[in-house]
Protein backbone atom coordinates (compact mmCIF):
# COMPACT_ATOMS: atom_id res chain seq x y z
CA UNK A 1 0.00 0.00 0.00
CA UNK A 2 1.22 3.38 -0.86
CA UNK A 3 2.63 6.01 1.91
CA UNK A 4 -0.23 7.97 2.87
CA UNK A 5 1.09 11.14 2.49
CA UNK A 6 -2.04 13.37 3.87
CA UNK A 7 -1.99 11.23 6.59
CA UNK A 8 1.39 11.20 7.29
CA UNK A 9 0.87 15.36 6.95
CA UNK A 10 -1.70 15.49 9.57
CA UNK A 11 0.20 13.54 12.16
CA UNK A 12 3.09 14.92 11.86
CA UNK A 13 1.02 18.56 12.76
CA UNK A 14 -0.93 16.92 15.46
CA UNK A 15 2.86 15.81 16.75
CA UNK A 16 4.32 19.27 16.29
CA UNK A 17 7.24 17.88 13.88
CA UNK A 18 8.31 19.61 10.74
CA UNK A 19 8.64 16.07 8.88
CA UNK A 20 9.40 12.82 8.65
CA UNK A 21 12.51 11.46 7.24
CA UNK A 22 12.78 7.50 6.01
CA UNK A 23 16.62 6.44 5.36
CA UNK A 24 18.09 2.83 4.79
CA UNK A 25 21.23 1.32 3.74
CA UNK A 26 21.33 -2.26 2.33
CA UNK A 27 17.80 -3.00 4.04
CA UNK A 28 19.02 -1.25 7.56
CA UNK A 29 15.52 -0.22 8.20
CA UNK A 30 13.28 -2.49 7.49
CA UNK A 31 10.26 0.14 8.93
CA UNK A 32 11.65 2.32 5.97
CA UNK A 33 11.58 -0.45 3.50
CA UNK A 34 8.17 -1.10 3.79
CA UNK A 35 6.57 2.23 4.14
CA UNK A 36 8.38 3.82 1.27
CA UNK A 37 6.92 0.15 -0.71
CA UNK A 38 10.83 -0.78 -1.52
CA UNK A 39 10.46 -4.03 0.71
CA UNK A 40 8.01 -5.34 -2.07
CA UNK A 41 9.49 -4.43 -5.01
CA UNK A 42 12.41 -6.29 -5.67
CA UNK A 43 14.84 -3.31 -6.30
CA UNK A 44 18.76 -3.30 -5.42
CA UNK A 45 18.89 -1.10 -2.79
CA UNK A 46 23.06 -1.10 -2.28
CA UNK A 47 23.32 2.55 -1.50
CA UNK A 48 21.80 5.26 1.02
CA UNK A 49 18.75 6.85 -0.02
CA UNK A 50 16.33 9.37 2.00
CA UNK A 51 12.80 10.13 2.01
CA UNK A 52 11.51 13.30 3.33
CA UNK A 53 7.57 13.70 4.19
CA UNK A 54 7.42 17.29 5.08
CA UNK A 55 4.43 18.48 7.71
CA UNK A 56 3.41 21.20 4.89
CA UNK A 57 4.29 20.88 1.28
CA UNK A 58 5.47 18.46 -1.40
CA UNK A 59 7.83 15.14 -0.39
CA UNK A 60 11.39 14.85 -1.53
CA UNK A 61 13.96 12.79 -2.24
CA UNK A 62 17.88 12.01 -2.13
CA UNK A 63 18.57 8.92 -4.00
CA UNK A 64 21.97 7.35 -5.49
CA UNK A 65 22.60 7.96 -9.03
CA UNK A 66 22.70 4.49 -10.09
CA UNK A 67 19.33 3.71 -8.58
CA UNK A 68 17.66 6.91 -9.11
CA UNK A 69 14.39 5.39 -10.06
CA UNK A 70 14.11 3.25 -6.97
CA UNK A 71 11.58 5.93 -5.37
CA UNK A 72 9.64 6.72 -8.51
CA UNK A 73 6.70 5.32 -6.75
CA UNK A 74 6.90 8.17 -4.32
CA UNK A 75 5.39 11.14 -4.83
CA UNK A 76 7.15 14.30 -4.82
CA UNK A 77 10.86 15.56 -6.59
CA UNK A 78 14.02 13.30 -6.09
CA UNK A 79 17.36 14.51 -6.20
CA UNK A 80 20.26 12.41 -7.24
CA UNK A 81 23.89 12.10 -5.86
CA UNK A 82 26.90 10.06 -6.84
CA UNK A 83 29.71 10.93 -4.66
CA UNK A 84 29.73 11.49 -0.51
CA UNK A 85 30.12 15.41 -1.43
CA UNK A 86 26.91 15.48 -3.28
CA UNK A 87 25.39 13.56 -0.81
CA UNK A 88 26.62 15.98 2.12
CA UNK A 89 25.05 18.92 0.27
CA UNK A 90 22.10 17.09 -0.78
CA UNK A 91 21.18 15.88 2.69
CA UNK A 92 21.46 19.39 3.97
CA UNK A 93 19.00 20.93 1.01
CA UNK A 94 16.75 18.35 1.38
CA UNK A 95 16.35 19.07 5.47
CA UNK A 96 16.24 23.19 4.78
CA UNK A 97 13.68 24.66 6.77
CA UNK A 98 13.67 21.45 9.07
CA UNK A 99 13.62 21.82 12.80
CA UNK A 100 12.50 18.71 14.79
CA UNK A 101 11.93 16.05 12.79
CA UNK A 102 11.04 11.68 13.47
CA UNK A 103 13.46 8.96 12.32
CA UNK A 104 13.91 5.43 13.22
CA UNK A 105 15.49 6.31 16.61
CA UNK A 106 15.23 5.78 19.95
CA UNK A 107 16.98 7.30 22.95
CA UNK A 108 19.14 5.17 24.11
CA UNK A 109 17.99 2.42 22.31
CA UNK A 110 14.85 2.46 24.82
CA UNK A 111 13.20 0.61 22.12
CA UNK A 112 15.17 -1.54 19.57
CA UNK A 113 12.47 -2.48 17.62
CA UNK A 114 12.57 1.28 16.73
CA UNK A 115 16.22 2.02 16.78
CA UNK A 116 16.45 1.11 12.85
CA UNK A 117 19.17 4.19 12.21
CA UNK A 118 22.59 4.05 12.65
CA UNK A 119 24.56 6.61 15.36
CA UNK A 120 26.11 7.60 12.42
CA UNK A 121 23.33 9.02 10.57
CA UNK A 122 21.22 10.76 12.91
CA UNK A 123 24.76 12.70 13.89
CA UNK A 124 24.50 13.87 10.44
CA UNK A 125 21.15 14.89 10.62
CA UNK A 126 21.79 16.66 13.87
CA UNK A 127 25.00 18.96 12.31
CA UNK A 128 22.69 20.55 10.42
CA UNK A 129 21.18 22.05 13.48
CA UNK A 130 17.89 19.29 13.51
CA UNK A 131 16.56 17.90 16.42
CA UNK A 132 15.77 14.81 15.50
CA UNK A 133 12.98 12.67 17.65
CA UNK A 134 11.56 8.85 17.96
CA UNK A 135 9.18 7.77 14.66
CA UNK A 136 8.33 5.21 17.62
CA UNK A 137 4.46 6.48 17.51
CA UNK A 138 3.89 7.51 13.92
CA UNK A 139 5.05 3.98 12.82
CA UNK A 140 2.48 2.72 14.98
CA UNK A 141 -0.12 4.67 13.13
CA UNK A 142 0.75 3.44 9.71
CA UNK A 143 2.18 -0.04 10.54
CA UNK A 144 -0.13 -0.99 13.56
CA UNK A 145 -3.54 0.40 13.15
CA UNK A 146 -5.73 -2.51 12.01
CA UNK A 147 -9.20 -2.18 9.93
CA UNK A 148 -12.10 -3.22 10.72
CA UNK A 149 -11.71 -5.86 8.30
CA UNK A 150 -8.52 -6.83 10.50
CA UNK A 151 -9.83 -6.92 13.31
CA UNK A 152 -12.87 -9.24 11.87
CA UNK A 153 -9.80 -11.83 11.02
CA UNK A 154 -8.31 -11.53 14.39
CA UNK A 155 -11.62 -12.58 16.12
CA UNK A 156 -11.76 -15.00 13.70
CA UNK A 157 -8.51 -16.73 14.57
CA UNK A 158 -9.13 -16.50 18.72
CA UNK A 159 -12.64 -18.12 18.24
CA UNK A 160 -10.40 -20.98 16.47
CA UNK A 161 -7.93 -20.74 18.55
CA UNK A 162 -9.96 -21.72 21.61
CA UNK A 163 -11.01 -24.17 19.83
CA UNK A 164 -7.81 -25.96 18.92
CA UNK A 165 -7.12 -25.37 22.71
CA UNK A 166 -10.62 -27.22 24.14
CA UNK A 167 -9.21 -30.46 21.58
CA UNK A 168 -5.88 -30.64 22.97
CA UNK A 169 -6.71 -30.48 26.83
CA UNK A 170 -9.58 -32.88 25.90
CA UNK A 171 -7.06 -35.10 24.06
CA UNK A 172 -4.94 -35.14 27.09
CA UNK A 173 -7.96 -35.96 29.36
CA UNK A 174 -9.03 -38.87 27.00
CA UNK A 175 -5.01 -39.53 27.43
CA UNK A 176 -5.01 -39.43 31.40
CA UNK A 177 -8.24 -41.55 31.66
CA UNK A 178 -6.98 -44.23 29.38
CA UNK A 179 -3.60 -44.38 31.06
CA UNK A 180 -2.21 -44.19 27.55
CA UNK A 181 1.02 -42.09 26.57
CA UNK A 182 1.18 -38.81 25.56
CA UNK A 183 4.35 -36.61 24.72
CA UNK A 184 4.77 -32.76 24.33
CA UNK A 185 5.63 -33.37 20.05
CA UNK A 186 2.54 -35.80 19.67
CA UNK A 187 0.10 -33.36 20.91
CA UNK A 188 1.90 -30.41 19.49
CA UNK A 189 1.55 -32.36 16.09
CA UNK A 190 -2.49 -32.96 16.79
CA UNK A 191 -2.90 -29.43 17.27
CA UNK A 192 -1.08 -28.35 14.29
CA UNK A 193 -3.24 -30.72 12.06
CA UNK A 194 -6.38 -28.83 13.96
CA UNK A 195 -4.73 -25.71 12.60
CA UNK A 196 -5.73 -27.24 8.90
CA UNK A 197 -9.07 -27.80 10.30
CA UNK A 198 -9.78 -24.77 11.35
CA UNK A 199 -8.33 -22.77 7.93
CA UNK A 200 -5.68 -21.35 10.46
CA UNK A 201 -1.71 -20.38 8.97
CA UNK A 202 0.70 -19.98 11.42
CA UNK A 203 4.59 -18.91 11.89
CA UNK A 204 5.81 -21.83 13.94
CA UNK A 205 4.60 -24.95 15.80
CA UNK A 206 2.39 -24.21 19.15
CA UNK A 207 4.55 -24.52 22.18
CA UNK A 208 3.53 -27.79 24.24
CA UNK A 209 4.97 -27.85 27.64
CA UNK A 210 5.00 -30.25 30.34
CA UNK A 211 6.76 -29.62 34.05
CA UNK A 212 9.86 -28.33 34.00
CA UNK A 213 9.83 -27.57 30.04
CA UNK A 214 7.01 -24.74 30.95
CA UNK A 215 9.91 -23.23 33.14
CA UNK A 216 10.98 -22.11 29.93
CA UNK A 217 8.86 -19.01 28.21
CA UNK A 218 10.85 -20.34 24.99
CA UNK A 219 10.35 -23.56 24.85
CA UNK A 220 9.82 -25.77 21.91
CA UNK A 221 9.53 -30.03 21.54
CA UNK A 222 10.90 -31.14 18.45
CA UNK A 223 10.43 -34.89 17.31
CA UNK A 224 14.23 -35.68 19.13
CA UNK A 225 13.51 -33.41 21.99
CA UNK A 226 10.53 -33.77 24.20
CA UNK A 227 8.94 -35.59 27.03
CA UNK A 228 6.44 -37.75 28.06
CA UNK A 229 2.97 -35.69 29.46
CA UNK A 230 2.07 -37.84 32.54
CA UNK A 231 0.17 -37.41 35.76
CA UNK A 232 -0.13 -34.91 37.94
CA UNK A 233 1.66 -32.33 36.27
CA UNK A 234 1.65 -28.78 34.94
CA UNK A 235 1.00 -28.31 31.20
CA UNK A 236 0.96 -24.93 28.98
CA UNK A 237 -0.23 -24.68 25.77
CA UNK A 238 0.91 -21.54 23.70
CA UNK A 239 -0.48 -21.03 20.31
CA UNK A 240 -0.75 -18.80 17.61
CA UNK A 241 -2.51 -18.15 13.96
CA UNK A 242 -4.10 -15.93 11.63
CA UNK A 243 -6.04 -16.58 8.72
CA UNK A 244 -4.47 -16.99 5.28
CA UNK A 245 -5.69 -13.79 3.40
CA UNK A 246 -3.68 -10.76 2.56
CA UNK A 247 -4.53 -7.92 5.60
CA UNK A 248 -5.10 -10.74 8.50
CA UNK A 249 -3.85 -10.32 11.69
CA UNK A 250 -2.08 -12.61 14.81
CA UNK A 251 -4.36 -14.07 17.68
CA UNK A 252 -2.01 -15.44 19.92
CA UNK A 253 -3.03 -17.57 23.53
CA UNK A 254 -1.86 -19.19 26.56
CA UNK A 255 -3.60 -21.71 28.99
CA UNK A 256 -2.19 -23.77 31.79
CA UNK A 257 -3.49 -27.60 32.65
CA UNK A 258 -3.00 -30.07 35.37
CA UNK A 259 -2.73 -33.58 34.47
CA UNK A 260 -4.67 -34.57 38.18
CA UNK A 261 -7.80 -34.19 40.10
CA UNK A 262 -6.26 -31.55 42.39
CA UNK A 263 -4.26 -28.76 41.43
CA UNK A 264 -1.26 -28.54 44.47
CA UNK A 265 -1.25 -25.21 45.93
CA UNK A 266 2.38 -24.17 44.67
CA UNK A 267 0.67 -24.07 41.19
CA UNK A 268 -2.00 -22.63 42.16
CA UNK A 269 -0.65 -20.02 43.88
CA UNK A 270 1.61 -19.14 41.06
CA UNK A 271 -1.42 -19.15 39.15
CA UNK A 272 -3.43 -16.96 41.08
CA UNK A 273 -0.48 -14.31 40.57
CA UNK A 274 -0.46 -14.21 37.13
CA UNK A 275 -4.25 -14.01 36.76
CA UNK A 276 -4.16 -11.10 39.55
CA UNK A 277 -1.14 -9.29 37.15
CA UNK A 278 -3.29 -9.75 33.84
CA UNK A 279 -5.93 -8.93 35.42
CA UNK A 280 -4.66 -5.39 36.98
CA UNK A 281 -3.07 -4.58 33.35
CA UNK A 282 -6.67 -5.44 31.76
CA UNK A 283 -8.12 -2.67 33.91
CA UNK A 284 -5.52 -0.04 33.80
CA UNK A 285 -5.99 -0.10 29.71
CA UNK A 286 -10.07 -0.35 30.09
CA UNK A 287 -10.03 2.71 32.53
CA UNK A 288 -7.29 4.61 30.51
CA UNK A 289 -9.25 4.39 27.18
CA UNK A 290 -12.63 4.83 28.78
CA UNK A 291 -11.72 8.13 29.91
CA UNK A 292 -9.78 9.20 27.20
CA UNK A 293 -5.67 9.31 28.92
CA UNK A 294 -3.00 8.60 27.18
CA UNK A 295 -1.75 5.42 28.67
CA UNK A 296 1.93 4.01 27.36
CA UNK A 297 3.21 0.35 26.97
CA UNK A 298 5.50 0.69 30.00
CA UNK A 299 2.57 1.79 32.29
CA UNK A 300 1.05 -1.22 31.89
CA UNK A 301 4.38 -3.53 32.18
CA UNK A 302 4.50 -1.45 35.45
CA UNK A 303 0.89 -2.16 36.84
CA UNK A 304 1.15 -6.03 36.08
CA UNK A 305 4.45 -6.62 37.80
CA UNK A 306 3.97 -4.93 40.83
CA UNK A 307 1.10 -7.29 41.86
CA UNK A 308 3.57 -10.35 40.74
CA UNK A 309 6.25 -8.71 42.84
CA UNK A 310 3.47 -8.15 46.00
CA UNK A 311 2.97 -11.38 45.72
CA UNK A 312 6.63 -13.07 45.95
CA UNK A 313 6.87 -13.83 42.49
CA UNK A 314 8.82 -11.00 41.29
CA UNK A 315 12.21 -12.69 39.98
CA UNK A 316 9.97 -15.33 38.21
CA UNK A 317 8.54 -13.12 35.83
CA UNK A 318 11.46 -12.68 33.15
CA UNK A 319 10.02 -11.26 30.48
CA UNK A 320 7.83 -8.24 29.37
CA UNK A 321 3.67 -8.05 29.99
CA UNK A 322 2.95 -8.11 26.66
CA UNK A 323 4.00 -7.32 23.20
CA UNK A 324 1.67 -6.16 19.58
CA UNK A 325 -0.09 -8.39 17.58
CA UNK A 326 0.02 -7.52 13.62
CA UNK A 327 -0.05 -9.21 10.31
CA UNK A 328 3.55 -10.80 12.17
CA UNK A 329 2.74 -12.64 15.53
CA UNK A 330 5.22 -9.96 17.25
CA UNK A 331 3.94 -6.82 15.45
CA UNK A 332 5.55 -3.41 15.12
CA UNK A 333 2.76 -1.27 17.59
CA UNK A 334 3.24 -0.94 21.21
CA UNK A 335 4.61 -3.35 23.95
CA UNK A 336 3.70 -3.58 26.88
CA UNK A 337 7.22 -3.32 28.81
CA UNK A 338 9.43 -1.71 31.47
CA UNK A 339 11.28 -4.76 32.20
CA UNK A 340 13.29 -5.53 28.37
CA UNK A 341 13.20 -2.34 27.41
CA UNK A 342 11.29 0.92 28.43
CA UNK A 343 8.20 1.60 25.63
CA UNK A 344 7.17 4.92 26.10
CA UNK A 345 4.93 4.78 22.71
CA UNK A 346 1.06 5.69 23.40
CA UNK A 347 -1.47 2.80 23.40
CA UNK A 348 -3.22 4.04 20.04
CA UNK A 349 -6.98 3.68 18.74
CA UNK A 350 -6.74 0.45 16.22
CA UNK A 351 -4.19 -1.57 17.59
CA UNK A 352 -4.11 -5.23 19.74
CA UNK A 353 -1.42 -6.62 21.87
CA UNK A 354 -1.21 -9.08 24.30
CA UNK A 355 -1.32 -9.09 28.00
CA UNK A 356 0.47 -12.09 29.22
CA UNK A 357 2.27 -12.45 32.47
CA UNK A 358 4.03 -15.53 33.34
CA UNK A 359 5.93 -17.31 36.38
CA UNK A 360 8.89 -19.86 35.57
CA UNK A 361 11.44 -21.90 38.13
CA UNK A 362 13.19 -24.87 37.08
CA UNK A 363 10.78 -26.99 38.53
CA UNK A 364 7.50 -26.05 36.56
CA UNK A 365 5.71 -22.34 34.86
CA UNK A 366 2.79 -21.01 34.80
CA UNK A 367 1.58 -18.21 32.06
CA UNK A 368 -2.04 -16.56 31.18
CA UNK A 369 -2.07 -14.89 27.47
CA UNK A 370 -5.28 -13.16 26.55
CA UNK A 371 -5.70 -10.63 23.52
CA UNK A 372 -7.05 -7.29 23.81
CA UNK A 373 -7.66 -4.01 20.99
CA UNK A 374 -8.08 -0.58 21.81
CA UNK A 375 -10.99 1.48 20.35
CA UNK A 376 -11.81 4.88 20.28
CA UNK A 377 -13.53 4.65 23.60
CA UNK A 378 -13.29 1.08 24.43
CA UNK A 379 -10.59 -1.84 24.95
CA UNK A 380 -12.04 -4.83 24.78
CA UNK A 381 -10.27 -8.35 25.27
CA UNK A 382 -11.39 -10.47 22.94
CA UNK A 383 -12.05 -14.19 23.89
CA UNK A 384 -12.19 -15.96 27.62
CA UNK A 385 -9.71 -15.29 30.42
CA UNK A 386 -8.38 -18.74 32.26
CA UNK A 387 -9.78 -17.47 36.34
CA UNK A 388 -7.58 -21.19 37.52
CA UNK A 389 -5.83 -23.74 36.38
CA UNK A 390 -7.96 -26.27 34.21
CA UNK A 391 -7.66 -29.79 35.67
CA UNK A 392 -6.75 -32.26 33.20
Amino acid sequence: MPLPIAAVQRALQEDRLDGWLLYDFHGSNPIASRLSGLANAGKLTTRRWYYLVPATGEPRGLVHAIERHNLDGLPGDKRPYAGREQLSSGLRDLLRGMKRIAMEYSPGNAIPYVSRVDAGTVEAVRQLGIDVTSSGDLVQRFEAVWTDEAFATHQAAADRLYRIKDRAFELVRHRMRQAGPLNEYELQQSMLEWFGDEGLATSDPPSVSAQENAGNPHYTATRELNRAIRPNEILLVDLWGKLPQPGAVFADITWVGFTGSSVPDKYARAFEAVRQGRDAAIDLVQTSVKEGRDLRGFEVDRVCRKVIEQAGFGAQFIHRTGHSLGEDVHGNGVHMDDYETHDDRRLIPGTGFTIEPGIYTDEFGVRTEINMFVGEREARVTGPCQTEIVKL
